[in-house]
């Protein structure tokens, strides 16, 4: 049984939420009206989720957020509006140690309830799977719990050999959930001049994509961009694909080019990692790609970069004991897909490490 305690100051989406969970196999519900309700429900209820609105009186969802990961550390899933300002926060939660989001529904609530619950009940079942990361907010835990001092574990990636293969290369990152400040290391520790252009799909909504990459574009040395139209993919420069479409690349005049394009059917997610694969697989030779996998639910990208090594490209997958969730990466090891399993401190400075330009 999954107790899940759904907090937000509007009584109807308390209702919504907590009628889904109700409706779904093994949950038990609790709800909360605000940030401070919800604190004092925690040592009582004891929650393995928190749904948790971002917008409420008294207590925001950002405050509450921080208090619960320093205080009662559990698997925090954010309730969003899907605008400019909602993703800026969203963005932030996810930061902070929520492990995903959930899109608020617009307009009238009941009529998407068919279309979001699956995925909701999917959110929070997978939210409740997760483990925190023991390292993180350790040192404000340790504070609040006794008034002492310690500093984080510190991880030290192991130096392997680089490929003899990689020259010129093009570098195709995947990730879903928990990706965004997974990616926040990942590309923040390249430097300016690291010289391959790197492809990014983290599935996310259309509005929270733009948000996204000017964010990342304020914490890495190299410029993030967001394609929203076609681009010639530039050595050292970052691309975010557009939400709710998905990434390719191609060739036109004889330059690489990312291209956004209509999501495809075919893939459940958005963007698509398996997509944006197989389309750089199509315009380069395999030695010339690295493909990395981060964390994330399902297998999206795993089957095109297990392709990618069998013909003799590079693959990193994350390891398990730093993903929020272990699907898409564990899928890429299953398949014996993975060159390397990396821990995350150590993704980006094994990309440093493969890159001729160090």
């Amino acid at each position: 049984m999954i107790r899940v305690l759904v907090v937000d100051d509007s009584a109807l989406m308390r209702k919504f939420l907590g009628r889904i969970f109700e409706t779904a196999d093994g949950f038990e519900v609790e709800t909360a009206r605000d940030g401070v309700d919800a604190l004092g429900k925690l040592d009582v209820f004891k929650p393995d989720v928190v749904t948790l609105d971002v917008e409420m009186p008294n207590m925001n969802g950002l405050e509450c957020l921080d208090r619960i990961m320093v205080e009662h550390p559990c698997p925090v899933v954010m309730v969003s509006a899907l605008t400019e300002h909602g993703a800026d926060e969203t963005l932030e939660a996810l930061e902070m140690g929520a492990i995903d989001f959930i899109a608020k529904p617009e307009g009238t609530v009941s009529l998407h309830a068919d279309e979001l619950a699956p995925l909701i009940v999917e959110k929070v079942r997978n939210a409740a799977g997760t483990r925190i990361r023991r390292s993180r907010r350790l040192a404000d835990r340790i504070r609040f719990r006794s008034g002492a001092q310690s500093p984080l574990p510190r991880y030290r990636a192991p130096v392997s050999p680089r490929p003899q293969n990689l020259g010129d290369a093009l570098v195709i990152v995947g990730a879903s959930t928990g990706g965004p400040p997974a990616l926040d290391s990942v590309l923040s520790a390249l430097p300016a001049n690291f010289g391959w252009p790197v492809l990014v799909a983290q599935h996310m909504p259309e509005t929270f994509t733009g948000s996204f990459a000017r964010r990342l574009d304020g914490l890495c040395a190299l410029d993030v961009v967001e394609v929203r139209a076609p681009m010639p993919v530039e050595p050292g420069r970052i691309y975010i694909g557009r939400g709710d479409a998905d990434l390719i690349v191609t060739r036109r005049s004889g330059r690489l080019t990312a291209l956004p394009v209509p999501s495809s059917m075919e893939h459940r997610w958005h963007p698509s990692v398996d997509r944006l694969m197989r389309s750089a697989m199509d315009c380069l030779d395999a030695p010339e790609l690295v493909g990395i996998l981060m964390t994330g639910m399902g297998n999206d990208g795993a089957a095109a970069m297990a392709e990618l090594r069998a013909a003799g490209g590079h693959t990193i997958a994350e390891a398990e004991e730093t993903a929020v969730v272990w699907g898409m990466p564990g899928d890429l090891v299953r398949r014996g897909g993975a060159s390397e399993v990396v821990p995350l401190p150590g993704i980006g400075r094994r990309l440093v490490e493969l890159s001729p330009w160090r």
